[in-house]
């Protein structure tokens, strides 16, 4: 691919992007958070944000980066709108394309439902989570996250991350490991077998049921959250036993391996997937995620939205 050139139509997927596509979007983000705190780069722009699924993190992030990148942010209310009277999902797409709006930031409970979007109004789409399929730009953060920490994005090749949790139903797992495929990391997923994906969704190094059997080994221990209906689900027999084998707790804790950084997408549980002690320790970056995303997606915005040039 070679240029953010292949981001001009929208960004829907990390499968867009090579590795020299993503290192440019962190050396983007990077400038951001090294510099000045407002431009006028999309001056003009309008863009409106369709959030189809509750969200704060993402939401509240996305509508930062376009105010300070000088854009505007458009908010639409799928609760107050005609979907709730029975108008199709592409009906309302297009009378919102119909206003003149330059493009879409887009979280919805269907897989593939940005890029259709895309299609349907000719608009640039930016992907802010679809079901279980892509979150592409929480998997960014997390690279540029952990490239700070590092020093650089080359230091992620070689890097043992282990990925915990449900991640058949993870559009944060998805992502995230073709990203750090992307970079080289090595990938080890962690979880009952019954939240697993299918074989052959897995580029990892390694698939495990036993998080105690694997602590030693990792750099980056990458903890998801559990939805309760996986309960409902019969996936899990109960809360306790997930904490008990899979939940980051102080002794496992004190278990890994000096240098050892934790990661979480947000919202955080205390007690489920990770004890609240070790969410406020040293080695935790979850507050740098959280910051690091409008850093982010101000770089995302601007590659789509922007003139999309390498500098």
């Amino acid at each position: 691919m070679g240029t953010e050139g292949g981001l001009k139509r929208g960004f829907w997927s990390i499968g867009q992007l090579d590795r020299e596509v993503a290192e440019s979007l962190l050396e983007r983000a990077r400038r951001h958070a090294k510099g000045p705190r407002r431009s006028d780069v999309l001056q003009g722009v309008e863009i409106a944000a369709l959030f189809f699924e509750t969200s704060t993190r993402t939401r509240v992030s996305f509508e930062v980066a376009a105010t300070r990148l000088g854009a505007t942010m458009l908010h639409f209310d799928s609760k107050s709108s005609s979907l709730s009277k029975g108008e199709s999902l592409h009906d309302t797409v297009e009378t919102i394309a119909s206003f003149g709006v330059d493009g879409m930031v887009v979280r919805s409970s269907a897989a593939g439902a940005p890029q259709l979007m895309a299609d349907w109004t000719g608009l640039k789409v930016v992907n802010a989570g679809d079901g279980a399929h892509q979150h592409p730009s929480q998997a960014l953060l997390d690279l540029y996250t952990l490239s700070e920490r590092r020093g650089s994005p080359e230091a992620l090749s070689g890097l043992r991350v282990g990925i915990v949790g449900d991640i058949a139903h993870s559009r944060v797992a998805r992502s995230l490991m073709e990203g750090l495929d992307l970079f080289g990391a090595e990938v080890t997923l962690v979880g009952p077998a019954t939240l697993m994906p299918p074989v052959g969704f897995r580029p990892a190094t390694r698939v495990t049921s036993d998080f105690d059997e694997c602590l030693g080994d990792l750099d980056v221990v990458y903890l998801l959250r559990l939805q309760q209906e996986r309960i409902g689900q019969g996936l899990i027999p109960s809360f306790e036993e997930y904490v008990a084998r899979y939940s980051l707790t102080r002794e496992r804790y004190r278990r890994l391996r000096s240098g050892v950084v934790i990661m979480h997408p947000g919202p955080v549980y205390p007690g489920m997937e990770v004890d609240s002690a070790v969410i406020a320790a040293e080695s935790s970056l979850v507050r740098s995620q959280t910051r690091n995303g409008v850093f982010v997606r101000m770089a995302i915005l601007e590659a789509v939205f922007g003139d999309g040039v390498l500098a």
